[in-house]
C-alpha cells in the first residue's frame, strides 16, 4: 500500500466517504495519514457538491490515534513531536466541526486517543457492537488533545470525563450508547450499510438547515440562553429564506414528500 493511499476519498450522490486506510497499523496516524485526512476533510468541506460526509476506518479499528513508532523516532531525534497537534489534529477536528454539512462517523472498531476525539467531533456516531473507545492519553503521560477535553465532558459530564481521562479504560459499544457517546449501535456486519444509509439520508436533506443546526448547537454550548436566542433568530431567518424551506412548505401543502436540493 502506497503512502498516498493512507486515506481514501470518494464522492457519490452528494456523499463524501473518507476512509482511514492503514488497517495493518489499526489506522494509527503517521504524518502522511494525518495530512491526507486533514486535506480530505477540507476538500469535502469546500466542495459544493458534497452535502454530507461519512468518516470511517478500514479493518478492525476506526483509529487508534498517533502512530507511536513514528512518535518514538521523533522523540529520539529531539524533534518537536508535539507540533503535530497544531499542524494536524486541531485542523482535522476544526474541519469536522466547522464544515457546513453533517458528518457521520462509522466507528468500526477501536477508537482511541485522537481517534476518539475525531469520532466525538462528528455530528452522528454509528458504532459497531464490537467497537470500543478509550482516551489513552494518560497511559503514555500525555494530556487530552483533538478536542476531547471539550467534547467528552459535554457528552458524559465533567466528573465522568475526568475519570475517563485520568484512568483510561475500554468503553465498549453498549456503555458508549448508555453514556450518549454512540447514537446508534448495530451488529458489526450491518455497520457499513447502516452508516451509509444514515449519511445518504443527510446528503439528501436540507444542507443549509443542517449547517444552521450545527452552528446553533456549537454556539449554545458556550453561551447563555439570551445570546443563544438571538443567534437562533438570525439563523432561522437565513434558513427561512432558502429554496429548500419554500419547497418543503409547498410540498407539505400538497401532502407530498419534499425534495431538498441543499440550497
Amino acid at each position: 500500500m502506497a503512502d498516498t493511499d493512507t486515506v481514501l476519498y470518494d464522492v457519490t450522490d452528494g456523499l463524501a466517504t473518507v476512509t482511514l486506510n492503514r488497517p495493518e497499523a489499526m489506522n494509527a496516524l503517521n504524518v502522511t495519514a494525518k495530512e491526507a485526512l486533514r486535506d480530505s476533510l477540507r476538500r469535502a468541506a469546500g466542495d459544493s457538491q458534497v452535502r454530507a460526509v461519512l468518516l470511517t476506518g478500514r479493518g478492525r479499528a476506526f483509529c487508534v490515534g498517533q502512530d507511536l513508532k513514528e512518535h518514538t523516532a521523533a522523540l529520539a531525534e529531539e524533534d518537536d513531536a508535539m507540533r503535530t497537534v497544531a499542524l494536524h489534529y486541531n485542523p482535522v477536528v476544526s474541519a469536522i466541526t466547522g464544515m457546513r454539512k453533517p458528518v457521520v462517523a462509522a466507528v468500526n472498531g477501536v477508537a482511541a486517543g485522537a481517534g476518539f476525539g475525531f469520532a466525538l467531533a462528528a455530528d452522528y456516531r454509528v458504532v459497531a457492537s464490537s467497537a470500543s473507545f478509550s482516551t489513552a492519553f494518560a497511559g503514555i503521560a500525555l494530556t487530552a488533545d483533538s478536542g476531547l477535553s471539550w467534547t467528552l465532558q459535554r457528552f458524559v459530564g465533567p466528573g465522568r470525563a475526568a475519570d475517563l481521562l485520568l484512568f483510561p479504560r475500554k468503553i465498549d459499544a453498549a456503555e458508549a450508547e448508555r453514556l450518549g457517546i454512540a447514537q446508534r449501535v448495530v451488529p458489526d456486519d450491518e455497520l457499513p450499510e447502516t452508516a451509509r444509509e444514515i449519511a445518504r439520508t443527510l446528503a439528501a436533506g436540507p444542507t443549509r438547515a443542517y449547517a444552521a443546526i450545527k452552528e446553533s448547537l456549537a454556539f449554545a454550548a458556550g453561551h447563555p440562553l439570551t445570546e443563544t436566542l438571538e443567534v437562533e433568530a438570525g439563523l432561522q431567518s437565513e434558513a427561512g429564506a432558502t429554496a429548500d424551506h419554500r419547497a418543503a412548505v409547498a410540498a407539505f401543502a400538497e401532502k407530498e414528500r419534499p425534495r431538498f436540493r441543499g440550497a
